[in-house]
């Protein structure tokens, strides 16, 4: 079945973006209809609703033709991978004058998120505004913005901002049309051109009994993007991303926005107040974005630059988390 639906999925790509739109939006309609097979006669209520098939005809159904999707009670306390954690607004600061790319952070994203080869959603760059300038490291992450392109641009809901703000990618939504990319101006996402070998990941059992990998996007797709997506599967349990915990330096902050605190585990600063003592800035603000992640300047350095960690360690193969 799961073969059968991503072969669908690329048959769909061949068939040209221009209809994905469509198609999602009548896909969405017409799954609420119950099947006309063996419909027997029954009381309509007279009040219409428009729907949109699968070729972009507008139609008017019977409202008692329409099956309403009912929730239980608790279902905005239950946590959903795709609606977030209520409530809460997920920040990252990382300190510029602590990064001495160490690249703890790369390997544990890694390993926990399966990636192999160069497809690291985490990436460490020298910086150097000019030769009479000092160099320093920059860990590259995405941004999780509130305004983002990539939610907007997205014509099968593939990309999605969640409640807690974390954007994540559902890559069985995905068709690969690769919008989400060309619209981030800060190019973090990589692409899966060739069949990802992640190797067995692990996989847990969700609220409702189904059993899940505790990632919106996971397993990779060839074909589809991936991306940071600031480990829902950590913090849901209260836990900090693995970049957070993996940084010997204490170079990485997470917390919440709304309680105005963040920690890298070591020590637990108020948010507000970090940014205005240290300076603190988002990567092009103009853009009018809102990042999630904020920096702190490379001022004070705790660490002297070495030219010796320049050259990205491959990871090639896939350690299995334990």
């Amino acid at each position: 079945m799961a073969n059968d639906n991503k072969n669908s999925r690329r048959k769909f790509l061949d068939k040209g973006i221009k209809f994905g739109l469509i198609t999602a939006l009548g896909g969405i309609g017409l799954s609420k209809i119950p099947s006309k097979l063996d419909a027997k006669p029954k009381n309509l209520s007279g009040d219409k609703m428009e729907l949109m098939t699968t070729d972009g005809t507008l139609i008017q159904v019977d409202s008692s033709e329409v099956i309403e999707v009912a929730h239980s009670e608790d279902h905005d306390k239950k946590y959903n991978v795709r609606e977030g954690i209520p409530n809460r607004k997920f920040v990252m600061v990382i300190d510029l004058a602590k990064c001495k790319n160490a690249l703890k952070c790369v390997s544990a994203c890694n390993k926990h998120h399966y990636i192999t080869g160069e497809n690291a959603w985490l990436k460490v760059h020298k910086m150097q505004e000019s030769k009479d300038t000092a160099p320093y490291w920059m860990p590259r992450t995405c941004m999780h913005c509130d305004q983002p392109a990539c939610v907007a641009v997205c014509p099968v809901d593939a990309t999605f901002k969640r409640r807690d703000g974390l954007v994540l990618i559902d890559n069985e939504r995905c068709i690969g049309c690769r919008f989400c990319m060309a619209a981030c101006p800060y190019s973090i996402r990589v692409f899966n051109w060739s069949e990802p070998n992640q190797g067995e990941i692990k996989m847990t059992m969700d609220h409702d009994g189904h059993s899940s990998p505790d990632y919106a996007g996971l397993p990779s797709v060839k074909g589809t993007p991936d991306k940071c997506d600031f480990c829902p599967h950590t913090i849901k349990n209260g836990e900090l991303p693995h970049c957070v915990t993996a940084c010997p330096n204490g170079v990485f902050y997470f917390g919440d926005k709304y309680e105005d605190t963040v920690t890298n585990g070591d020590e637990t600063l108020r948010f507000s107040k970090l940014l205005v003592d240290k300076a603190g800035y988002r990567l092009m603000e103009g853009l009018g974005t809102e990042p999630s992640v904020y920096y702190l300047p490379p001022v004070n350095r705790l660490v002297d630059f070495k030219d010796g960690l320049e050259n990205y360690k491959k990871f090639e193969s896939v350690e299995t988390p334990e």
